[in-house]
C-alpha cells in the first residue's frame, strides 16, 4: 500500500464509505483533532516515568483511534457502550489521585516538569478537540458518548499533569488576578 495516492492533492478526502469530502468540513476537522490529541498523548507516554500512567494513556490512545473511526464514518450507527465504561474508568482515577493531592482553591498555571507541562498541553488539545466534536455534532449526528469521554478525557490529563508534577516534586503556581 502506497503512503501517497494523490487523492488528496486537490483538498479533497474520503470518509469511510466511499463519500468525497472537502478536507476542510467539520467532520474531517473533529476526526483530525482526535488524531492531533493521538499524536501529544504518545508525546506524553515517551515522557511519563509512572507505570501504571504510562500504560492507560496507551489505552486512551487506542480509544481515540476508535474513536477517529466513529467520526470517519458518518452512517455509523453503533453506540458505542465502551466510551461510557471508560468514562466511569476515568472518574475512578480522577477521584483516586485527587485524594493523594493538596487541595485546589484556585487556578493553576499550566506548566510544571516535562511529562507534566505535556500533559497540560495534551489537555488543551483535548479540549480543542471536544470544542470540534461538538460543532460538528451541532450539524451532524455524532455518537453523544464521544463527547462525554473527551470532556472526561480533558479532566483526566489535568489530574495526571497535576499528580505528575506532584510525584516530581514541582510545586504547582497559582494564577494570581492582577
Amino acid at each position: 500500500m502506497s503512503v501517497y495516492t494523490r487523492f488528496g492533492d486537490k483538498g479533497k478526502t474520503s470518509l469511510y464509505g466511499g463519500k468525497t469530502v472537502s478536507k476542510g468540513s467539520l467532520r474531517i476537522d473533529a476526526y483530525g483533532s482526535i488524531d492531533e490529541l493521538n499524536s501529544w498523548i504518545g508525546v506524553v507516554a515517551a515522557e511519563v516515568k509512572d507505570t501504571k500512567i504510562k500504560k492507560e494513556l496507551f489505552v486512551i490512545q487506542n480509544d481515540l483511534f476508535e474513536m477517529g473511526a466513529s467520526l470517519a464514518n458518518p452512517s455509523e450507527s453503533k453506540k458505542y457502550d465502551y466510551f461510557s465504561k471508560r468514562v466511569k474508568e476515568f472518574e475512578k482515577q480522577i477521584d483516586e489521585l485527587t485524594k493523594k493531592l493538596p487541595q485546589l482553591s484556585n487556578f493553576i498555571l499550566p506548566g510544571g516538569k516535562r511529562a507534566g507541562s505535556r500533559l497540560h498541553v495534551a489537555r488543551t488539545v483535548c479540549r480543542r478537540a471536544e470544542r470540534r466534536v461538538a460543532q460538528l455534532s451541532e450539524k451532524e449526528e455524532v455518537n453523544k458518548e464521544i463527547l462525554v469521554y473527551i470532556n472526561r478525557l480533558s479532566d483526566l490529563l489535568f489530574t495526571f499533569a497535576r499528580y505528575i508534577n506532584y510525584k516530581e516534586k514541582k510545586k504547582e503556581i497559582l494564577w494570581k488576578t492582577r
